[in-house]
């Protein structure tokens, strides 16, 4: 790896202090006694000079014996006055010459020195930014990060809740390893490998591992890198790293986050003159020129896969496609068995029990979640990490951080513990909802006065219609409790509104599941922002349709609340005492809300 030399200011000071000490000390070194003119004409009455040089200005000599201020031989200067000195240095017969000043050595430490270091600073300053950005000949030059092969440790055991699609690159792997196993039968390996996936799921670790594994150099270089302000620089950017990687092939080159750079063409502002476009276009060139035998793979990560261009996903170019998918809960226990090799727990941690209570968490959440953990205990003076850390962890990712010194009205938090009894009574009253884990008037977040914590026991894919109505209600029991017990309503239920709502609407108009609109898919096409027609109508329906679809989204709604106002008047009783409870606690658990309605 090449070392770039650091520039430090304390280098110029040193060179400055070195230059002044220099200076001092030759001009000590040839040091002149300077006298007065008058001295030196008393000087030359008592016959005590011997030689004198005389040059336009000052006249500079020698005595042949000690004087006050002056030792014998020693070397004294003075102003020259008077311009006809020669017949007086004659009369006390005084040997003399003319001398033209030289001001070398004057003029090398006061404007060459200081230019020298002027220069150096210069210098320094100028090797610095072209460590940190390309001169003009190197802006072709590609930005990848080249990790040979002994640089990478990353390796398969390292990603984990990824099986399927580790299973998937084991045979580009095997080609890496044994290129001229496939070619001998004819095959031809894949030109480019596509991980599809959600962001945080481990797609830039997983192409590091197939490097790692492989053993051979590894070409890294996000999308965005190849496009710059000046016209044409993207194109032989991407010439450059094909023709970089062709030297040290076999070896992967892996571009992050594609969708920067191979957007679908003809939607961008400045149509087929955008910059993003040519080399997207350059990009494809290369994929359709170089020899798949050479071994050469062409690795790509996006969680953005319906913007790219279909060029792109044809075959002969990207034509294998992996999806990285959110893990499972087998998947969570993996990753964060792998998280928690470096972290010291105490003996008891149930990793099941934390996968349970992560269900839609990807590895990079799982390691926040971990981490968190090791926090917390640290800052509790904890020596090992215990099951309490890793459960406040959960909660502080998903929730927010605590803000217990937030000062809340007791109006206010009355109606946050009803409010937040309301969802936990209904939800432990249907049958199909997530199990409460956690109730809690605890502040979090930006604006969360109280949450309730439901915990699945499994992993879910599908959901049933009853299931679907009983979450609605469960969101809308925390606005029907605050009506029930003060009968009026507050601003808190904003968000559960929001949520019943998306959910209804989805149920109407994307699921089938009204009786009125029947088995009909009447939501709108979605497309990227910048592919949407503004002059195409929303909706592929009349604007009566759309008028049914408010009205069913308006009775799904109020038919869920009263349901859950049933619930709640029902359990009213129960529902003052658990607000009684959590305001004295601040924090009860789903077991304990058990034993009241018990």
């Amino acid at each position: 790896m090449e070392k770039h030399q650091k520039f430090s200011l304390w280098y110029v000071l040193l060179g400055v202090w070195l230059v002044l000490i220099a200076q001092q000390y030759i001009t000590s070194f040839m040091a002149v006694k300077v006298i007065p003119y008058s001295e030196f004409l008393k000087l030359l009455r008592e016959n005590r000079v011997t030689e004198v040089a005389i040059t336009a200005n000052r006249i500079q000599g020698k005595v042949s014996t000690d004087v006050d201020g002056l030792i014998k031989g020693e070397t004294f200067r003075t102003l020259r006055v008077d311009p006809e000195i020669s017949s007086l240095l004659e009369q006390y017969k005084v040997e003399f010459k003319g001398e033209i000043e030289s001001t070398f050595l004057k003029d090398l430490f006061s404007w060459i020195a200081p230019m020298l270091v002027f220069v150096g600073i210069w210098y320094f300053l100028i090797r610095r930014m072209a460590g940190q950005q390309p001169g003009f000949m190197s802006l072709g030059k590609n930005k990848a990060k080249i990790y040979m092969e002994n640089e990478l440790n990353v390796r398969f055991d390292d990603v984990a809740g990824v099986d399927e699609a580790k299973q998937e690159l084991v045979e580009v792997i095997e080609f890496l390893r044994e290129p001229a196993r496939f070619t001998e039968l004819g095959g031809k390996m894949p030109k480019g490998v596509l991980l599809i996936g959600p962001p945080g799921t481990g797609k830039t670790l997983l192409a590091k591992a197939v490097a790692g594994e492989s053993g051979v150099p590894f070409f890294s270089m996000s999308g965005s890198e190849f496009v710059e302000m000046f016209v044409g620089l993207g194109a032989a950017r991407v010439r450059d790293l094909f023709t970089q990687a062709k030297q040290k092939a076999p070896c992967i080159i892996f571009i992050d986050e594609l969708d920067a750079l191979g957007k679908a063409r003809g939607f961008g502002a400045m149509g087929g003159h955008d910059e993003r476009e040519q080399t997207l276009n350059q990009l494809l060139v290369e994929m359709d020129g170089f020899d798949p035998r050479a071994g050469v793979i062409l690795m790509a990560a996006t969680n953005r896969p319906e913007i790219l261009d279909p060029a792109l996903l044809r075959p002969g170019r990207f034509d294998r496609h992996i999806l990285v998918d959110r893990p499972d809960k087998k998947g969570r226990e993996a990753i964060l068995r792998v998280h928690l090799k470096g972290v010291v727990t105490e003996q008891d941690i149930d990793i099941e029990k934390i996968a349970n209570m992560t269900p839609g968490m990807v590895g990079a959440d799982l390691a926040n979640v971990v981490n968190e953990a090791a926090l917390l205990a640290a800052r509790r003076k904890k020596k090992k990490v215990g099951t309490a850390e890793f459960e406040e962890a959960v909660e502080r990712i998903i929730g927010g951080l605590e803000k217990k010194n937030r000062v809340i009205n007791r109006q206010e938090r009355e109606i946050v513990a009803h409010h937040e009894l309301g969802h936990a009574i209904v939800a432990l009253m249907l049958p199909g909802t997530d199990p409460v884990q956690k109730i809690s008037i605890i502040p979090r977040g930006i604006a969360a006065l109280g949450y309730t914590m439901q915990v699945p026991t499994e992993d879910r894919f599908l959901m049933r219609k009853a299931e679907l109505l009983n979450k609605i209600a469960t969101l809308l029991g925390g606005r029907a409790a605050e009506e029930i017990v003060f009968g009026d309503v507050s601003t808190g239920a904003h968000n559960d509104l929001a949520k019943a709502t998306d959910i209804a609407r989805g149920m109407v108009t994307e699921y089938g599941m009204s009786s009125k609109l029947g088995h009909v898919y009447m939501a709108p096409e979605k497309r990227a922002p910048f592919m949407e027609n503004p002059f195409q109508a929303k909706g592929e329906y009349s604007e009566a349709t759309a008028q049914l679809i408010d009205i069913e989204v308006r009775s799904i709604i109020e038919e869920q609340y009263g349901v859950a106002s049933e619930i709640l008047n029902d359990k009213k009783e129960v529902l003052s005492r658990g607000a009684a409870l959590l305001l004295e606690k601040e924090k009860i658990d789903g077991e304990e809300l058990k034993a009241l309605l018990a």
